[in-house]
C-alpha cells in the first residue's frame, strides 16, 4: 500500500493590537514576523513531494499557505471545513468587558468544558477537518497534501487521531506558530504522528490568537 502524508500546519502571528478573540472574523493578517513564519515552514516543506495545498478560507491561514504552495507552482484551494473553531466570545478580549467570567451572565456558557458550552463543539470540529484530510489524502494518495488550518481544530484532531480525550488544558496544547503537525498513512489507515516547528526560532515576543504572550 502506498504511503501519504498529510499535514496540518497552523497559520503564524497575527497583528491584533486590540488584544481580542479573533476567531472567525474576517481581516486579520500576519504581522511581518508572521510572514516570516510562513516563509519558513515554505522552506521546510520545498522538498516535500507535495501535491495540493489547501487552506482555510481566513485570511491568515491563506497568507500561511502562499509561500507552502509557490515552491511546488501549485494554487492554493480554500476549504471551509478548514476554518477556525466557531466561539461565543469571538470579537472580545477574555476577562475583560462582556467576556469576563465572573459575570453570572456569562456562566452558562462555562458549564460544560467538555463539549465545550462556549463554542464549537470539539467532536464537530474533528468531524470537518477530518473529512479534509481524507480528502486531501485520496487526492494526494502516494505522496503529500498540506492543509493550513488554526490552532483548536488542529490540536483536537491530533488528539482524536491518537486515542486521546478531546477534552485538554489549553495551556499544554503543542501546537505553535507556523507549527507542522503530520498525519502519516499507509493507504487508508493511520500510521503515526509526527509534529514540527520550522519557526520556532521568532517564537520569543510572538502573541497567541488572543494577544497573549508565547514565551
Amino acid at each position: 500500500m502506498s504511503t501519504t502524508t498529510v499535514h496540518l500546519v497552523r497559520h503564524g502571528e497575527v497583528r491584533n493590537p486590540e488584544r481580542i478573540l479573533y476567531g472567525r472574523l474576517p481581516g486579520y493578517r500576519l504581522t511581518e514576523r508572521g510572514e516570516q513564519m510562513a516563509a519558513l515552514v515554505g522552506d521546510h516543506l520545498a522538498a516535500a513531494d507535495v501535491a495540493l495545498v489547501r487552506s482555510s478560507p481566513l485570511l491568515r491561514a491563506q497568507q500561511t499557505a502562499a509561500p507552502i504552495a509557490a515552491p511546488h507552482g501549485l494554487e492554493v484551494t480554500a476549504d471551509q471545513r478548514l476554518i477556525e473553531s466557531g466561539n461565543r466570545f469571538e470579537g472580545q478580549r477574555m476577562g475583560h468587558g462582556d467576556a469576563r467570567l465572573s459575570d453570572p451572565r456569562n456562566w452558562r456558557w462555562f458549564l460544560d468544558p467538555f463539549r465545550p458550552s462556549w463554542g464549537e463543539p470539539y467532536r464537530e470540529q474533528v468531524a470537518r477537518v477530518v473529512s479534509a484530510v481524507q480528502d486531501a489524502r485520496e487526492q494526494a494518495e502516494g505522496r503529500e497534501a498540506v492543509l493550513v488550518l488554526h490552532q483548536l481544530p488542529i490540536w483536537v484532531t491530533r488528539r482524536s487521531a491518537e486515542g486521546k480525550p478531546l477534552w485538554h488544558d489549553p495551556r499544554r496544547r503543542q501546537c505553535g506558530l507556523c507549527s507542522v503537525t503530520s498525519l502519516r498513512f499507509v493507504g487508508p489507515h493511520l500510521a503515526g504522528v509526527d509534529y514540527a516547528e520550522p519557526a520556532a526560532a521568532l517564537y520569543d515576543g510572538a502573541v497567541d490568537a488572543t494577544g497573549g504572550r508565547l514565551t
